[in-house]
């Protein structure tokens, strides 16, 4: 015979590994420092400008 579950205690607990889940994917997209940022996007910005000083044609790539 198959054991009782009680579902309500089973969506409580589907809820609460979603939250956290959520949790740790916002922490790991938000939780960074203003430094971390600004380096982030001063590598971006040079790995841009390398970029489009190697195009052929000296066109603009916007």
């Amino acid at each position: 015979m198959a054991d009782i579950i009680n579902l309500k205690r089973f969506k409580k607990r589907v809820a609460r590994d979603a939250s956290e889940q959520q949790a740790a994917a916002n922490r790991a997209q938000f939780g960074r420092t203003k430094s971390e940022r600004a380096s982030d996007e001063r590598s971006g910005k040079r790995a841009s400008e390398l970029l489009n000083q190697h195009q052929l044609n000296g066109e603009d790539a916007t």
